[in-house]
């Protein structure tokens, strides 16, 4: 039997594509996120840390501190808008959203479903405290935002699996090698709720690295997750609440560096907090 809410092509990215995402990766600078807010306290019994991995967002950004979907269900001026799609992944998705609305069952695609938002994701070796440290997986964890959830991957092989919740012992529902070029998708209550799902680890057998060139970091794997956020939801940088703007600041001038996008955001905040930052 097949089931409509699970695609795998493995070779779906061609070459043309394939060089000009990789030239496009080359011009981003990555951010190295901490977990929680560096200006407010640390919830209880929680320690700050640095995200595992370099991280880049497309159509917006979900800062780890903010927390877009922690409990209890914040979505509200979290969603920081961020640059829109490179035209060869905005191509891409459009084959992508096509598929998912010809093929997948009506009631598991919402009315106002697109994919909107990317998350680019560096898997590889980082270097801390003198050591080589694998940053090439994700543990079990759930995609919140509706609807169906697409990949593509390049580099090296990904071993992704599907598990039962709370058996993180048991055979896993699924396992997916997904390969260089491969497109993902998945969505229904089984495989987006009633499942949790992992990167178990990714290969290294071609001694690969990846663009952008990222300080202490050598990438052997890139994954693009593309999700729906609500547009009601996404909110320029400029119209967060203050204590947001704050809390995000940092990291949105270390992007405007390199970014047109977030230059032009930092300058549209308005002239009275801006005034009081100089």
């Amino acid at each position: 039997m097949i089931d409509k809410t699970y695609v795998y092509e493995p070779a779906f990215i061609d070459d043309a594509a394939n060089a000009e995402i990789l030239s496009w990766l080359a011009t981003l600078r990555p951010l190295w996120e901490q977990r929680y807010s560096t200006l407010r306290p640390i919830p209880s019994g929680k320690q700050q840390r640095q995200l595992l991995r370099p991280v880049y967002w497309l159509g917006n950004w979900q800062f780890a501190c903010l927390g877009y979907y922690e409990p209890p269900r914040r979505i509200f001026d979290v969603a920081v808008a961020a640059e829109p799609l490179p035209k060869v992944l905005a191509k891409l998705v459009a084959i992508i959203e096509k598929r998912v609305r010809a093929g997948f069952p009506p009631p598991y695609v919402p009315r106002r479903w697109h994919l909107n938002t990317c998350l680019v994701n560096f898997y590889g070796d980082r270097e801390q405290d003198g050591k080589t440290v694998d940053a090439a997986r994700v543990g079990e964890h759930r995609d919140f935002e509706p609807g169906p959830v697409a990949s593509l991957s390049l580099g090296e092989r990904a071993r992704f699996q599907f598990v039962r919740r709370g058996a993180r012992d048991a055979p896993p529902v699924r396992t997916q090698w997904l390969e260089d070029r491969s497109l993902q998708i998945f969505g229904g209550p089984k495989w987006k709720d009633d499942l949790l799902h992992r990167v178990q680890r990714v290969e290294d057998k071609h001694d690969l690295d990846l663009p952008p060139s990222i300080e202490g970091f050598r990438t052997r794997r890139v994954n693009f997750t593309f999700r729906y956020v609500p547009d009601e939801h996404v909110v320029p940088f400029a119209k967060l609440p203050e204590r947001t703007r704050d809390d995000v600041r940092g990291y949105v001038e270390t992007l405007a560096a390199s970014s047109t996008f977030f230059k032009a955001q930092l300058a549209s905040e308005p002239r009275s907090r801006t005034a009081s930052t100089r």
